[in-house]
């Protein structure tokens, strides 16, 4: 019965999440504090359980990187003209790092999720150094904090939260291996985490929507530039990859984000409201991969039928 519970929890967790934390906003939002500990939690015990000696850097994630970083710019530019609430919020959409969860996903779609691995460290990295660099210049921290200070101040928050569990996971490999070995058997613990702390963010996402004063059509014109982003990056992932064997890796490391940090960058560097377009990339990105998971399944299943008349 038990195992029969745990299985209905962790196939509904998105959906069960998200409606947990719009229900409950008024509750959850005083949970806000945990979501920096959540996520360097969850990248700790995904980092613990990959083996660095399958880490690689290729020519790809050089160009994947561009793109997140490149293309981060390029959206925020080309949108502020019309709406800056959009263009912060497809900013930090781009500019996001790729899902803990990706490899998951990259694996059941026939991917390489070693190499989809190399390239969320390597995101990490370059939103580590980019966020602290560009954030002042969309958005000040105030008017008397100037760029520098405010580089430092970002850099002081984002940089460990985002570099920290990747060298943590060294050290405790290294030099404890027996608190590896009980940290690898709890990996697992990684995805409860995740609902958690999805459930924290959608209740700053629905808080926001409710007491912020905009009109609707702004919130709306967040989402679309969400989801046109969203369906931008797997395809340009997926078409870069491509040219290196790595179609579907590529495409999952672009397209495929880190919405609890983006979320939380959203509400503590942003336009709290321009967060929006991280809550709706959620759904669109696993729209996406929920449709690429059933394509999967159908040509899995016409291929055995094919085997079956030969």
């Amino acid at each position: 019965m038990l195992s029969v519970i745990l299985r209905f929890l962790r196939n509904w967790a998105l959906p069960l999440a998200m409606l947990a934390g719009a229900a409950g906003y008024p509750v959850f939002i005083h949970l806000s504090f945990l979501t920096p500990w959540l996520i360097f939690t969850m990248l700790l015990l995904t980092f613990c359980k990959v083996p660095f000696r399958d880490l690689h850097f290729r020519t790809v994630h050089l160009w994947l990187l561009l793109v997140q970083i490149g293309g981060a710019i390029l959206v925020y530019l080309s949108l502020r003209p019309f709406n800056i609430f959009a263009a912060e919020g497809a900013f930090i959409c781009v500019i996001a790092p790729t899902a803990t969860a990706a490899a998951v996903i990259t694996d059941k779609l026939g991917g390489s999720a070693a190499s989809l691995t190399s390239y969320t460290l390597l995101g990490n990295i370059g939103t580590a150094i980019a966020a602290p660099l560009l954030f002042p210049l969309i958005h000040p921290l105030g008017e008397h904090i100037g760029f520098f200070a405010s580089f430092l101040i970002i850099l002081k928050k984002v940089f460990p939260l985002l570099i920290c569990p990747f060298v943590t996971a060294m050290i405790i490999r290294r030099y404890l291996p027996k608190l590896h070995a009980k940290m690898i058997g709890y990996h697992e613990a990684a995805f409860y985490l995740w609902a958690v702390a999805l459930i924290v963010v959608m209740a700053q996402t629905v808080n926001t929507l409710i007491n912020e004063p905009e009109d609707g059509m702004t919130e709306i014109w967040i989402a679309l530039a969400a989801m046109v982003v969203c369906c931008l990056q797997f395809f340009i992932g997926k078409r870069i990859g491509a040219r290196y064997q790595e179609r579907i890796s590529g495409g999952q490391s672009l397209g495929q984000k880190n919405t609890i940090l983006a979320i939380w960058m959203a509400h503590v560097y942003m336009t709290p409201i321009s967060a929006i377009g991280a809550g709706s990339y959620v759904v669109w990105q696993n729209i996406i991969n929920s449709w690429q998971l059933w394509k999967q399944r159908k040509n899995e299943e016409a291929g055995r039928a094919t085997q079956k008349e030969t």
